[in-house]
């Protein structure tokens, strides 16, 4: 059965991205005042890195409170949409500091500098801790919510690239290979544009109203067409109305026009509880079993 109380969870959300929000921006000033007092590219590149998260969480979080605000006369769906639209700026937003940091990097390469290992080091565990935490808050609610999932991945991300930068300072404090600090700063980049791949691509696909990639359409259609008096579906359509919501249209072939409002109301409640569906739209039309060969559409 699809868990689709998003609303009661709203509060706990809401709460994690003001934790995450406020510890990250003062985690950005120490990381970014230490990066410059030290001369260490990658503390550097991890700073603009966690600061395009900052912006990430408060786009993120601005698409949350959007979703819950009633719908219009205009916008009749509310402003669901916006958070599927927050989850593909987030995407986007970070291939750009990628090119940042790679830029840097390869400028560094060519002129290596010393680092004070110890203060990276010092710094990194400090990211570990409040990025640790921070992902955290969001583990829960990322495999229901993409635009969650894009805050929970980014946090995560840099936890684990925090855990990098206290290994490659190690090595520079007992080798001198100070080449190594841009090289990871190439790494990090690597890291992040994995991680947001795989973002970019669902907030596409979303975007383009593409079926959610928790819902199956032929098992959908299948459940449809072995309900009692359908012969056939045509014009399936399934869709996300936000991160959390996903909605389906359909044209249903019945034998009987015989009690079409109970049959309507119960395949309602069958899909929505079976399926990560929260909004139907059915439409019944008397036929026979023939009639499947019009299903042009789906």
């Amino acid at each position: 059965m699809a868990d689709h109380d998003h609303t009661a969870r709203t509060p706990l959300i809401n709460r994690a991205f003001k934790i995450g929000i406020l510890l990250n921006i003062s985690f950005v000033i120490i990381e970014g005042g230490f990066g410059l007092a030290t001369n260490a590219l990658s503390l550097l590149a991890d700073a603009g890195h966690n600061l395009s998260d900052v912006l990430g969480l408060l786009v993120s979080w601005v698409a949350v409170i959007l979703s819950q605000r009633e719908r219009t006369d205009r916008l009749t769906y509310g402003y669901k949409k916006s958070s599927i639209l927050a989850a593909l700026f987030n995407a986007v937003f970070l291939l750009v500091a990628i090119g940042g940091i790679v830029v840097e990097a390869i400028q560094r390469l060519q002129n290596p500098q010393p680092v004070l290992e110890n203060d990276v080091m010092i710094v990194a565990a400090i990211g570990i801790v409040i990025n640790g935490f921070t992902a955290w808050l969001f583990m829960k609610d990322q495999h229901k919510d993409l635009n969650v999932k894009g805050a929970f991945i980014h946090m995560a991300g840099d936890a684990a690239i925090s855990v990098g930068v206290v290994f490659a300072a190690l090595i520079m404090k007992f080798t001198n290979w100070f080449w190594l600090d841009p090289v990871f700063s190439l790494v990090i980049a690597l890291v992040i544009l994995i991680s947001t791949w795989g973002l970019l691509k669902s907030a596409t696909e979303l975007s383009l109203d593409a079926v959610p990639q928790s819902i199956d359409l032929q098992k959908v259609k299948s459940f449809i067409q072995t309900q009692d008096t359908v012969t056939s579906v045509h014009d399936l359509h399934i869709w996300a109305m936000s991160t959390t919501e996903n909605a389906l249209t359909a044209h249903v072939i019945r034998t009987t026009l015989d009690h079409n409002n109970d049959f309507i109301r119960r395949l309602d409640h069958e899909l929505t509880h079976n399926f990560d569906l929260n909004h139907t739209t059915i439409q019944v039309e008397l036929g026979k079993i023939s009639d499947e060969s019009t299903d042009h559409c789906i």
